[in-house]
């Protein structure tokens, strides 16, 4: 990774997702960082989401649009919330942006799907 650049939850790094097996996504992608801050401080790993530039795939409910202006990529994709990975830091390339507060709760929302969390349990304690 370029600098001493502070990760944070919601940046959009590309990173090096190479090797892969089967269905993973791979090669030098964007990615975007799901882990908490505190991990990001501390942990010499990240968990992040892949982002894919194949705006025209079918939405699945674990799926993201991002627009291309608003969070610095060069054009419309998809934050893949079914293809987590935690990944060694050093992996993580160029900065791209951050998603806003509004991106992040649909990001939330998809993440939650993902993992099988009941969102409005959570809410409910």
């Amino acid at each position: 990774m370029q600098g001493n650049r502070q990760i944070n939850r919601g940046d959009i790094y590309y990173a090096d997702l190479t090797p892969t097996i089967g269905s993973e996504q791979g090669g030098i992608r964007p990615v975007v960082i799901i882990q908490n801050d505190k991990g990001n401080l501390h942990s010499p790993t990240v968990i992040a989401a892949a982002v894919t530039g194949n705006a025209g795939k079918k939405l699945l409910p674990t799926h993201v649009r991002l627009g291309d202006s608003a969070c610095g990529l060069f054009r419309h994709s998809i934050v893949l919330l079914e293809q987590l990975r935690t990944i060694d830091r050093r992996r993580l390339q160029e900065y791209v942006g951050t998603l806003d507060a509004d991106r992040m709760n649909m990001v939330d929302a998809a993440l939650a799907i993902s993992v099988g969390l009941d969102m409005e349990a959570q809410h409910e304690r």
